[in-house]
Parts: structure tokens; C-alpha cells; sequence
């Protein structure tokens, strides 16, 4: 047995350690930057329809506006014949 109590079949022996590549490195960034994409492209596109979504909203309540303004303050002329 060893110092620790433990005989030497049962001590971990060390993970075998490879070089990290260039081409690793590049292979995980992008696999990295494609997740980051696709949830930036997720996200834009839900800003755009809630975009398109507010502004037909603002739009329609400025013509209900409009509209109501123009019933009350326009003038009533009436044209009578003898």
C-alpha cells in the first residue's frame, strides 16, 4: 500500500490530456456564435411582429380619435329653398 492507504491499482490515474487545435477552437466558436444567431434571429423577428402589431394599433386609435373629433366639431349647414 501506499502513503495515502490506498494499494497502487485502486489511485486514479490522470484523464489523458490532448492539445487543443486551432480548428477546436474555431469549431467551438462557431458553434457558439450559431447559438447566439439563431436566438438574435428568434428575437428579431418577435420585435418586428410586435412592432407591426403596435403601430396598426396606433393607427386605428388615431382614426377612431380623428374621426370622433370631426363628428363634434364639424358644422352642420342646412341649405333651405323658398
Amino acid at each position: 500500500m501506499s502513503k495515502e492507504g490506498r494499494s497502487v491499482a485502486q489511485q486514479e490515474t490522470p484523464p489523458v490530456i490532448e492539445k487543443i487545435t486551432r480548428d477546436d477552437l474555431e469549431a467551438k466558436f462557431r458553434q457558439l456564435t450559431g447559438e447566439v444567431e439563431d436566438r438574435a434571429e428568434s428575437a428579431r423577428s418577435t420585435a418586428v411582429t410586435v412592432g407591426i402589431v403596435v403601430g396598426a394599433i396606433v393607427v386605428v386609435g388615431v382614426f377612431m380619435l380623428g374621426r370622433r373629433r370631426g363628428r363634434k366639431s364639424s358644422t352642420f349647414v342646412e341649405v333651405r329653398r323658398f
